[in-house]
């Protein structure tokens, strides 16, 4: 009897310690969202070589995300600024590399962006350099589907190349369906090649089976460099831009303030929304910011017809900022012009 005894608990501790180790390791169809820290924007960025020594800081702000496992939701369900997503709501349904690498995508051209307004505030003269094109996405009837990948940069097709992606558009969309081509591509930093096949594409035209854009690079006499290792996404466009332009300008806009924010550059300067804004203002707030510059755009029309109490960015910066009681002022932007101007009528 006492063998059977003893081995019922064995195997209840067995049973115990293995749900034990699902409860704090398996990984559930959940992603995990957490305040990801605060970094100083020149640990990541250098102007023509030169190091800056002036008082204060830009930061940008970052969202840690991972799988999710039963234990971090039940802490995400105790914690403040944690939030438990899908993976359709968090990757769109894409696989988790395809998720990074579409992230790599975002943030380099955050890092063109930044650096082609800094240079237009600036007075500085710049031109683009065009260097292929970026695939977004893969037809499911596309030949080349499981060898090009999101993020891949197509350089050429049978050898030659392009000086636009109308040219490349243009120049497939010639060829007969069912043809043989070569396309030339850079994945990971190593140029490649594969064959594949000219498709029938769902606009009625001949092409690849592709989703792509411009991959484009500032040119400039000015020198700036980017090291972002690890750092995804296009939330750091701002703060690049702002710490770009000071150094350029060679004005202290800082003041010795920490300044801190999110928001991505687009055209003529436009700040664009990003997700996780109570997240990244708490991550401010760690570091005791004096300022955080966050988008002020309306609410899209589709989402307030789902969600009528829906807030934009501004208004969630507002609602976290109340929530941490924090003293750091929210500042409202839309253009890169805004935040300029408010930190050179501003000295805290």
């Amino acid at each position: 009897m006492k063998t059977i005894k003893r081995f019922k608990w064995w195997i209840i501790s067995g049973i115990s310690t293995l749900l034990l180790l699902a409860f704090f390791f398996a990984p559930l169809p959940y992603y995990i969202e957490t305040p990801g820290g605060a970094y100083d924007v020149r640990s990541v960025i250098s102007v023509n070589d030169k190091e800056d020594k002036e008082k204060g800081s830009y930061n940008f702000v970052a969202v840690k995300v991972g799988r999710a496992t039963p234990a971090q939701v039940v802490y995400a369900w105790l914690t403040p600024f944690t939030e438990v997503s899908s993976a359709q709501e968090t990757t769109g349904g894409i696989s988790d590399a395809d998720y990074m690498r579409i992230n790599q995508f975002y943030m380099e051209t955050s890092q063109n962006g930044a650096v082609q307004e800094a240079l237009k505030l600036a007075g500085k003269k710049s031109s683009l350099k065009y260097k292929g094109v970026y695939v977004l996405n893969v037809n499911k009837n596309s030949s080349f589907k499981g060898v090009l990948n999101i993020a891949d940069t197509v350089t050429g097709v049978n050898g030659k190349t392009f000086s636009s992606s109308k040219e490349l558009i243009k120049s497939v969309s010639s060829l007969k369906v069912g043809s043989q081509v070569t396309v030339q591509y850079i994945s990971e930093g190593q140029k490649k090649s594969a064959k594949g096949k000219i498709i029938k594409l769902s606009n009625g035209k001949n092409g690849i089976g592709i989703g792509l854009v411009d991959h484009t690079k500032v040119v400039s006499d000015d020198k700036i460099k980017f090291s972002v290792d690890g750092v995804g996404g296009p939330s750091a466009g701002l703060m690049f831009t702002l710490d770009i332009y000071d150094q350029l300008v060679k004005d202290d806009l800082r003041k010795g303030r920490v300044i801190a924010g999110t928001g991505s550059i687009g055209e003529n300067g436009a700040v664009g929304d990003i997700g996780g804004v109570s997240m990244k203002v708490a991550s401010a707030d760690k570091i005791h910011a004096d300022i955080f510059f966050v988008p002020n755009n309306p609410v899209d029309k589709a989402v307030l017809k789902e969600n009528p109490k829906a807030l934009n960015n501004y208004e969630e910066a507002k609602k976290a900022a109340k929530q941490l009681g924090t003293k750091m002022k929210i500042v409202p932007v839309k253009n890169v012009k805004e935040a300029v101007q408010y930190l050179k009528k501003t000295k805290n």
